[in-house]
Parts: C-alpha cells; structure tokens; sequence
C-alpha cells in the first residue's frame, strides 16, 4: 500500500505519469497499474485521464491527504527504528528562500558536528514553494518568512528578524548617508529579486507606499549572487536584508544604509510538518534551530 501511495504522491508533484515514474524508479506501466490497484482497492476513481494526466477526481485530492500523512508517517517510523539502531543517519533536505541561504549553515554546521552521518540538500525557492515541498514530502523542512503569508498545515520556530538596508556605492547620491527613507529609495534605480520572490513583494508594498507608484526596477532576478553581483559594480543598487549583506560581505565602494520611515520587520523562521510524532531528523533540526533562535533572537 505504502509504495502505492508514493506513486500517487509523485504523481501529484509532477502532473505526468512518465516523469513520475521516473522519479519512482519505476516503469510507467508499474506506475498506472499501481495507481489503479489502490483505486480498486478503494473503490473510487482518484486520477482523471485520457492519453496524459488530467487532474485528480474530488476523492483523489482527499486520499492525497491521507498518502501525505500515511508515508510521512512511514518515513518518520523507519528513521525512528533506524537511529535507535544505529544513530541519527539519512539525508536531511531543506528548501530556504533566496534571502535565507547565507544563514542555513548556522543550523547545518551544529546539526552535523552532533550528527555526522547525516547528508544535506539545500534547495533555493521561493516562500510559496517552499511550503508546497514541504506538503508533498519533498523537503523535510523550510526556512522562510513565518509573519507575512498564511503557512498551511506546518509548525514554525522563529529563527531571526528580517530588516532592510539600501546596498549602494559610497559615492552614489545617497551613499553617505547614516539612513534613507523608503521614500527616498523608491525615487532612485534598483536591482530587486523577481515577482514571484516574497521578498520583492514585501519591498514593493514598502516602495508603492512611500512613493506613491509601483516600482520598475531597472534588473530583476531570482539570484541574490546576480543581485549583489552588479551592486559590487558601483553602477547598481539594491534592497537587501541586514544579516544577507553581512553574509556576502561588503567592499570598500559598498555600503549598506538602514531603510527607516517606517521600520519595515519581518521575522524568517524554520517551517516543519505538523506531525506527530515528527522525525527524527525534523525533531534534531527544531533543536538546533530553537538554540540558534535563542541567540539570535534572545
């Protein structure tokens, strides 16, 4: 049953039977049949389709409901038999959004020097994908913004608070300055990450409000490596949070000047699933995570 509802789980994250299969390690007729076999046993058809994959039925999306939870379940109990065996071992995967990379290894250092046969993937997304992942078990955990946008069906520990500086060359207009306003920065050329970043939405509300027009940046990118590329230049210059730009280091041209009026702060925490019990991998995670809070936070 378990392998079965992997394959309906892969099936949801992919939207086609081969990649799916695929990422089974699985024929794609091993996969249909075994889709069918938990439809039969079940009574209902969970998957629409024609020559491709269409959509899941009504009852589809409620037993995707049931298949996160009964193999997060799975993957938590076979980790749990496996430390007791033989210590904490597997691989711990995380999705951060672009503003968080700089700070992961703050939890990932910790957490390997007391568990050393632990793996790690880190994933760069953004905040809507991140927990996305997280829903369907791609990722064992998260780190994005936990005061912003609604965060579903996970638990969440505040890691530090998110705070804004104007990066920008020393001899620019405003490069002298101790603080700018955001009225101020909404009135000069920028580089921001994308749309789809939270990031960028959360500056644009800050800009349109203080400036009274939508911003237009003169570059956008989803890499804040890009981003903080150009700004080295001394011809570009950007919105970046306060820990980010300690993280990729700033140059004799470079400043970065505290964004005031108002006071804009957003708090970046680790997002978990809500399950009980959690794994053993999340559970030493929300250790670390807990003990770097309380030195970041206090």
């Amino acid at each position: 049953m378990i392998d079965k509802l992997e394959f309906l789980l892969a099936l949801a994250r992919e939207k086609n039977f081969r990649k799916a299969a695929d990422e089974c390690g699985v024929t794609q007729p091993t996969l249909s049949a075994g889709i069918k076999q938990l439809e039969d046993t079940l009574g209902v058809l969970l998957v629409q389709r024609s020559s491709r994959f269409i959509g899941f039925t009504a009852e589809g999306e409620r037993v995707l409901d049931w298949a996160r939870r009964i193999v997060g379940d799975a993957r938590a109990m076979r980790q749990e038999v496996q430390a007791l065996k033989s210590g904490l071992i597997g691989h711990l995967k995380l999705a951060a959004i672009p503003t968080a990379l700089g700070m992961v290894s703050a939890l990932t250092t910790p957490y390997r020097a007391k568990h050393p046969n632990v793996k790690f993937t880190i994933l760069s997304r953004t905040s809507i994908e991140v927990l996305g992942m997280l829903e369907n078990l791609e990722v064992d955990a998260g780190i994005t913004y936990i005061d912003n946008e609604p965060l579903g069906r996970a638990r969440s520990i505040p890691l530090y608070t998110e705070q804004y500086r104007l990066l920008t060359s020393k001899d620019s207009p405003l490069g002298q300055r101790d603080r700018v306003t955001w009225a101020e920065v909404s009135r000069i050329p920028l580089c921001l990450l994308t749309p789809d970043m939270q990031n960028r939405r959360i500056i644009d509300k800050l800009l349109r409000e203080a400036g009274g027009a939508e911003p237009e940046p003169t570059l956008e990118s989803n890499s804040m490596i890009v981003l903080f590329s150009h700004v080295r230049t001394g011809q570009w210059a950007s919105v970046m949070p306060e820990k980010l730009a300690e993280t990729l280091g700033l140059t004799e041209r470079l400043r970065a000047i505290p964004i005031v009026e108002p006071d804009a702060v957003h708090t970046i925490g680790l997002v978990v699933p809500d399950r009980d019990p959690m794994s053993p991998l999340a559970v030493a995670l929300v250790a670390e995570a807990k003990l770097l809070s309380s030195t970041l936070i206090g």
